[in-house]
């Protein structure tokens, strides 16, 4: 597709539709039209946050399922249930994606997912069982606090519970609740991330597009409107940042280990097959290399599922619902980071626009 026909595609998406110390401040209007994930219609979210230390786990449930694809762009992911999402695999839908800390401990809060869904018979039918189709990604969160502590199978049933289709609680929540960024040069450097949720309507089409992150880079996180840093690796004074990419280009040593990861979901109410959902999934990366640098490092185990719940019957454009999605992405990202909470080591982006 030419540009200027993927721009018209994206303007007319449907077919037949009309057309130093002080930190950067990001546009009160964007945050507060920001939208959330569960405007799409059909996708609920649920939080466990353990109480313990910073770490839990995000549940998204799809009741009457969703289609999705997958993409993992880091070189340290860890997931479950990815190779299914394959576009020429038999499962055709999902009934809930899991984001969760702890590292690979954390995918055991899947199985409670499993038992959730599994006491509400939803799942895929094989003869006269049914099971639950539950892809999961984590994060790594082990350095805060006791790394004994990390979500459970209990942790992820208790999340189902608390699921509902109102806006996300977003910040030090869920799987968000022990992220951190900007570790490049060593953890005394970083700073809190969290977990953010955007959402974007598409005019008057009643297309939808959502996402939501969990957002535990090595990288910086910068505002793409500007192109400043708004959260990462600080100088050892505390006196600004450090700007990783430009450390970097001037020869400093990288401490980060594969200890790191984004990890997100895009949805939309339109209908997509597998292999349009993994292009999408594709394309909303892009919201990360536009917010995150570096991204996609052998640090990183970045990963996006993507999932269509094709409650709007609108005949759509793949390449503009991908566009929207990178879009959303960015969005959700910079909500993460605005809406953590420092904690004891870790400031936050609000601790340190507070101190202009």
């Amino acid at each position: 597709m030419k540009r200027r026909e993927f721009g018209r595609a994206v303007a007319g998406i449907t077919v037949g539709a009309a057309g130093g110390a002080a930190l950067p401040s990001i546009q009160a209007a964007e945050t507060d039209s920001a939208g959330s994930i569960t405007d799409v219609q059909g996708v609920k979210v649920g939080h466990f946050t353990e109480s313990r230390r910073p770490t839990g786990c995000t549940v998204l449930l799809f009741e009457k399922g969703a289609t999705a694809g997958v993409d993992v762009r880091g070189s340290a992911p860890g997931t479950r249930e990815t190779d299914l999402l394959n576009p020429i695999d038999t499962v055709q839908q999902v009934q809930a994606i899991l984001l969760a800390g702890g590292s690979a401990f954390g995918l055991d809060a899947a199985s409670g997912v499993v038992r959730f869904l599994d006491e509400h018979r939803l799942g895929y039918a094989v003869g006269d069982v049914v099971v639950p189709i539950v892809p999961a990604a984590i994060l790594y969160d082990l350095e805060i606090g006791d790394a004994k502590i990390r979500p459970t199978a209990e942790s992820g049933y208790r999340a189902c519970q608390a699921a509902t289709s109102e806006r996300v609680p977003e910040g030090n929540v869920g799987a968000g609740a022990g992220a951190t960024i900007g570790k490049m040069f060593g953890p005394k450097q970083a700073m809190k991330s969290g977990l953010g949720s955007a959402s974007i309507r598409v005019g008057e089409t009643g297309i939808v597009v959502g996402a939501i992150v969990a957002v535990n880079a090595v990288g910086d996180v910068l505002d793409p409107k500007t192109g400043k840093i708004i959260a990462g690796a600080r100088k050892a004074d505390g006196g600004g940042f450090m700007d990783s990419m430009a450390r970097i280009r001037e020869g400093y040593g990288v401490q980060a280990g594969g200890a790191n990861t984004t990890i997100g979901v895009v949805a939309t109410n339109v209908a997509l097959d597998k292999a349009q959902a993994t292009k999408v999934a594709q394309m909303a990366h892009d919201g990360l290399a536009r917010t995150i640098y570096p991204v996609h490092t052998p640090s990183d185990g970045d990963t996006i599922f993507a999932v269509a719940t094709g409650s709007n019957a609108a005949r759509t454009n793949v390449g503009a619902i991908g566009a929207l999605a990178a879009d959303v992405i960015a969005r959700a990202v910079l909500r993460a980071v605005m809406n953590a909470r420092g904690i004891p080591g870790l400031p936050s982006y609000s601790d340190l626009l507070s101190k202009g």
